[in-house]
């Protein structure tokens, strides 16, 4: 009989070496490696199970504690060493468990393939994950939120387009991002609602004929009920492509804001002053400040995005259950895991480091006719239709451009004759502070409004 590869664990199946190629290709020690708690967590759980049932001698069952707690000591001391030959997290703990306690270690595998076991670790980092995520996600709300709070008078021109629209606060506008980083938060709270069920007692996908209680592992490991189906624990992914759909989301709202950042910063606008440390200067034109910043996280959206098609892709043609492919799902959720992250950060770091220019912004809100709306809504108070009223309005915006002027420079001679129903008490509806002040509908930019909204995020992320 020719001599099996030593540390291939089916070896005694296989009448020749592993290929070298194969061996690199099978390899993942280098990414997954960093699972190595929720392994070693789930390995402990498992045996103290194991032991509870009688299937395994409880005395083998403290040795095996004992040694996967000492490897979990000399992993985050920096003393394991990671073997690529030894394939994944999962075998490179058990070969060194064996070289630990010797044969004792070949009982922690009863009842458990590598198939449950490395789903539930991966649950359980995506679960632990999340609950980072939500927490730097609520930083950045409070971040928006303060920012908002310390300039609520501040106007500015809201757009649509890009173009002039109607005045708004700019405290309003931070807060437009706040509601999109809360829903961001629930969805971080619905992966693991989603994904917190326990998938360890599945086995290969049959689930085992041993007598094990998933119920008390599901209680140590700190999942809400044990899965319902053994093929389907092993075989789908979709709390991870979760976890990526929820990451790039988060990551298009960053995106968005890093965005207005950019333009906002910009030598045409220059809305806002950016902090001399969230900006690179260039290696040729000694006089530019950029906001590498923001750019950096708009370009990591990308890579993001990147990681949720890739994971599709890898799942849609597979049937049940389970396959190597699957293999490639760790290494887009930690990519996505590790720039989502950053980003948040970063977005936190900027959001503190900026500084409205607020007379520009309040002259940029007097540009393009931004309160003609306002002049429309006037003539519907006075009895004449929407529509009609939005035709007088744009008559009145023409004449304004064709004299070179904005809305609030007209004369009340000019503006009267659009209409005889018009008074004297016209001439106020063009002013932007009133603009503002008169949106008193709910989650509208009136001043009243955006305080409440502010009292009422600060009461719910505190």
């Amino acid at each position: 009989m020719k001599k099996t590869k030593k540390n291939s664990v089916w070896g005694a199946r296989m009448n020749k070496e592993v290929s070298s190629v194969l061996q690199r290709a099978n390899s993942s020690i280098e990414i997954d490696k960093r699972l190595f708690q929720e392994d070693i967590g789930g390995s402990i759980a498992h045996c103290t199970m194991l032991a509870k049932q009688k299937i395994i001698d409880p005395k083998k069952s403290k040795k095996i504690i004992a040694g996967l707690k000492k490897i979990e000591q000399e992993i985050l001391k920096n003393k394991f060493k990671f073997e690529a030959k030894h394939e994944d997290i999962h075998l490179n703990i058990e070969k060194r468990l064996f070289a630990i306690i010797g044969p004792d270690a070949g009982f922690l595998h009863t009842a458990r393939s590598r198939n449950d076991q490395v789903t539930t670790d991966f649950k359980l980092w995506i679960k632990k994950s999340s609950y980072e995520i939500k927490k730097l996600i609520h930083v950045l709300i409070k971040d928006f939120t303060h920012l908002a709070d310390k300039n609520i008078d501040v106007i500015m021109p809201g757009f649509t387009h890009l173009k002039n629209a109607q005045p708004v606060l700019f405290s309003h506008y931070l807060l437009a991002y706040v509601e999109m980083f809360k829903r961001d938060f629930v969805k971080f709270e619905n992966v693991i609602n989603n994904l917190n069920e326990n998938p360890l007692g599945s086995g290969a996908l049959a689930g085992t004929s041993y007598n094990i209680d998933r119920h008390l592992t599901t209680k140590l490991l700190g999942f809400k009920n044990p899965t319902h189906n053994s093929i389907d624990s092993v075989s789908d992914r979709d709390y991870a492509i979760e976890f990526l759909f929820a990451s790039s989301l988060c990551a298009m709202h960053l995106s968005r804001f890093a965005e207005e950042i950019i333009l906002w910063n910009s030598d045409l606008l220059n809305f806002i002053t950016i902090e001399d440390s969230l900006l690179t200067g260039s290696s040729m034109m000694p006089q530019k400040k950029n906001p590498d910043s923001a750019e950096l996280i708009r370009g990591k959206t990308g890579s993001i995005y990147g990681n949720l098609n890739s994971l599709l892709i890898t799942m849609k043609g597979l049937p049940l259950s389970y396959f190597k492919d699957m293999q490639e799902d760790k290494a887009a959720v930690f990519s996505a895991y590790d720039n989502l992250k950053l980003n948040l950060l970063l977005a936190s770091e900027l959001i503190k480091g900026i500084k409205p220019n607020k007379k520009k912004l309040f002259d940029a809100a007097l540009c393009g006719f931004t309160t003609a709306t306002d002049f429309a809504d006037y003539l519907v108070k006075k009895g004449i239709s929407f529509r009609e009223a939005y035709k007088k309005s744009a008559e009145l915006v023409n004449i304004a451009e064709k004299n070179n002027k904005r809305l609030d420079q007209l004369d009340f001679k000019t503006v009267k004759q659009i209409d005889k129903l018009i008074d004297k008490d016209v001439m106020k509806v063009f002013d932007i502070k009133f603009s503002i002040e008169k949106k008193i509908s709910y989650g509208g930019t009136g001043t009243k409004n955006v305080v409440n909204m502010i009292k009422k995020i600060k009461r719910e992320f505190k």
